[in-house]
């Protein structure tokens, strides 16, 4: 008798064990459902891993008028910065006349506006440099619930996603009591859980991503950060240890990201301070290639204490203001002299360069063994990983104007921005799985 309430307890007890343990599971799969989800947002410079790779189902096999299709375009002020995507919203930067600039958040699907947030902006680039526009350059950068612009004149907003209300506000240049960039504020945002991290007053700076406050800032008036930097920090282990990889004007240097100490720097050699390449990690070290100087391969070794930098090849080839990006052990380029070209990072050997010239800058975006490259002057060029030899699948004229803005390729969407106006594109058709077979 006593026994059968205990039993019944037990059952009762089993019960919600097992429903708790399905709960779990059924929690987990949504989370790993959405984080698959999440991974195929484009939420910052260079997409979703900030070196131009990207997962997914393999592209169409073609960039024909049957395959690739205008879905929507919109109008909008002049500006450089690429397009970003988050869940259905796409986010652009653009120049709103002389003295303003401001974000807008689309549809995806539709290209209907959402929002729309502005600030007083702008500025005058150099005279040798106006002819390409004093535009609004920086690419913004989203965790999905705040989005982080950078104007000109080193202003600095946060933003969320679904509203456009304004969470925050900094006058990087004002704050930091140094000159504002004779170039304007080039560098995109890095968000990396609660902070972000930006390349201003003449340095490096850490910000909480919630409110804007400044946690650090680093090198300011030298260490090869002064005037501005054209380039974008990443994150990278090296040595066992994370470190903040910074393109100065003059300098590669890696920071510890918790206190902004410089761990190790490199100068490397550009005309006029014109490291403009993202910094590129491969193995052990970092691939540099700069305009007036060569391209370089430069090895990271750390034992704890310290690190050592060591330059283990260079070659001939320069770029200008296109980051490669890397399949395999090779880097895809387009160069100062506007061809493309490939180099195994392993040796520094040159697999092949064009005969072939090109526009003034290619944005560059890999899956499996294919590449699309969007050519300043409105040309798609689709072409294979292939370090034998430059093997173009197709291309396609799909702009007027020029195409300054970094590609967004997610999927089956290509989000193309144009000097005046954001174009969505659908990329469907049979992908072709056989390639380099």
């Amino acid at each position: 008798m006593n026994q059968e309430p205990e039993t019944l307890s037990e059952s009762v007890e089993m019960r919600q064990i097992v429903n708790k343990t399905l709960l779990v599971a059924a929690v987990g799969l949504l989370a790993g459902a959405c984080a698959a989800m999440a991974e195929q947002d484009w939420t910052q410079w260079r997409g979703p891993n900030r070196d131009g790779v990207i997962a997914g189902e393999a592209w169409p096999a073609s960039l024909d008028k049957s395959t690739l299709t205008l879905n929507w375009r919109v109008e909008l002020g002049e500006g450089y910065p690429g397009p970003i995507v988050a869940g259905e919203r796409v986010f652009i930067v653009e120049s709103v006349g002389k003295q303003s600039e401001a974000v807008r958040a689309f549809d995806r699907k539709s290209g209907e506006e959402l929002w729309k947030h502005s600030w007083a902006g702008g500025m005058k680039v150099p005279f040798f440099a106006a002819k390409n526009g004093s535009w609004v350059r920086s690419t913004p950068a989203t965790d999905g619930k705040i989005l982080v612009v950078g104007g000109m004149q080193e202003i600095l907003v946060g933003l969320d996603v679904a509203t456009g209300e304004e969470k925050w506000r900094i006058d990087a240049s004002e704050k930091l009591q140094s000159e504002r960039p004779s170039f304007g504020f080039v560098c995109s945002p890095l968000i990396d859980g609660e902070f972000v991290y930006v390349q201003v007053g003449g340095g490096v700076a850490k910000l909480e991503l919630s409110t804007g406050e400044l946690v650090w800032h680093a090198g300011a008036g030298g260490d090869g950060m002064n005037d501005g930097a054209f380039s974008s920090p990443i994150l990278a282990e090296v040595g066992g240890q994370e470190q903040l990889v910074v393109q100065g004007r003059n300098a590669l240097q890696g920071m510890d990201p918790s206190n902004g100490e410089v761990s190790w720097s490199q100068p490397v050699k550009a005309f006029r301070g014109m490291n403009i390449v993202t910094p590129i990690r491969f193995n052990d070290g970092f691939f540099t290639t700069a305009y007036g100087g060569r391209s370089k391969f430069w090895a990271i070794e750390g034992d704890g204490k310290g690190f050592q930098v060591n330059n283990t090849w260079d070659n001939k080839l320069q770029g200008y203001m296109s980051t490669p990006v890397v399949v395999g052990n090779h880097a895809y380029m387009h160069l100062r002299n506007q061809r493309a070209a490939c180099v195994d990072l392993e040796s520094g050997e040159i697999a092949w360069v064009t005969d072939d010239r090109f526009g003034k800058y290619w944005s560059l975006v890999a899956q499996g063994d294919r590449l699309l490259a969007l050519d300043e002057r409105g040309e798609l060029i689709l072409f294979e990983a292939n370090p034998k030899e430059f093997r173009v699948i197709g291309r396609r004229e799909i702009a007027d104007a020029e195409t300054w803005g970094h590609l967004t390729v997610v999927d089956g969407q290509v989000f193309i921005r144009e000097l005046t106006g954001l174009a969505a594109w659908d990329w469907e058709g049979t992908p072709n799985l056989a390639l380099n077979r």
